[in-house]
């Protein structure tokens, strides 16, 4: 196998939130109420994800995020840095800290409401983006500040853009990469514009669509799904990695759709991951 390209220096901007999540059988239905949960808090927020991700798939990662001067952001700090994140670009501001309420049932599957917080305060760093080869942003914090911060990072610039919402084409062409699931991509009819987009299907694979055509579709790697809460942050987070070190776009999807396989498999939404050499070892063959 030839050398392993040297991963990219990625600047992950985004969200920080402290998730409090409810186990429960099934999912509650509108006015219900489901009993017999368990309860759990744990570091989320779909940046924070993607930071945590990055930095344990060996890439040198830099956090730019926000939170609360609450215990909860503080804590929220500390779990980043202890992944091997950089967060020196980590405000503390007045607002409390961005949370997350969710709710998971038995199959994995996931209701949440995002209280933004300390996230509507994000801003760009004052130290700029030097040091950086990629940008991944999302959408969890103030589009305006996703525009600017595409606008001016010299690299390449990924975007997942969830949570859904109208895009403007200056984004959208700034683009090297946009990463949606199926549901965003359909509530987003301006991405198909885009260079390169990847629509992710949970168990039925993922897809390219360049110019709005597909043009490739890989199939996911099957496992026990307990938390499908940060499998979509941990696949962004190893295929913008991975193309922007030079993978092969097949390789790329591949070794992203087993990130994302082992992420789904664990019940938090920062999971344990191995090494990105060692996913690409195991995806090499398809």
């Amino acid at each position: 196998m030839p050398t392993a390209p040297a991963l990219p220096r990625i600047l992950v901007l985004g969200s920080i939130n402290h998730d409090v999540t409810a186990r429960t059988d099934r999912l509650p239905g509108p006015g219900e109420t489901v009993g017999g949960g368990v309860l759990s808090a744990q570091p989320g927020g779909k940046g924070a994800n993607q930071a945590v991700a990055a930095a344990r798939l060996g890439a040198p990662t830099r956090m730019v995020g926000a939170v609360g001067t609450d215990d909860a952001g503080q804590g929220l700090v500390t779990a980043l840095a202890e992944a091997g994140v950089g967060t020196d670009d980590v405000a503390h501001v007045s607002a409390p800290t961005g949370t997350a309420l969710i709710v998971v049932d038995a199959a994995g599957e996931n209701q949440i409401a995002v209280c933004a917080g300390a996230n509507g305060d994000v801003r760009l760093p004052s130290s700029g983006f030097g040091g950086s080869d990629v940008l991944l942003a999302q959408l969890e914090i103030p589009l305006d500040v996703v525009v600017a911060a595409a606008r001016a990072f010299p690299g390449y610039v990924a975007l997942n853009a969830a949570p859904a919402r109208t895009l403007p084409s200056e984004l959208i062409a700034r683009a090297d990469l946009v990463i949606v699931n199926e549901t965003e991509y359909a509530a987003m009819p301006e991405v198909a514009s885009a260079r390169r987009v990847v629509v992710t299907y949970g168990g039925d694979g993922a897809a390219l669509v360049e110019h709005g055509v597909e043009t490739l579709r890989v199939p996911a790697y099957r496992t026990e799904v307990v938390n499908s809460v940060g499998a979509g942050d941990a696949f962004c987070a190893a295929l913008t990695l991975s193309l922007a070190a030079g993978l092969p776009t097949d390789h790329s999807l591949r070794l992203a759709s087993a990130v994302g396989s082992d992420a789904v498999s664990h019940e938090a939404s920062q999971p344990p991951l191995r090494s990105w050499d060692d996913y690409r070892r195991r995806t090499s063959a398809g």
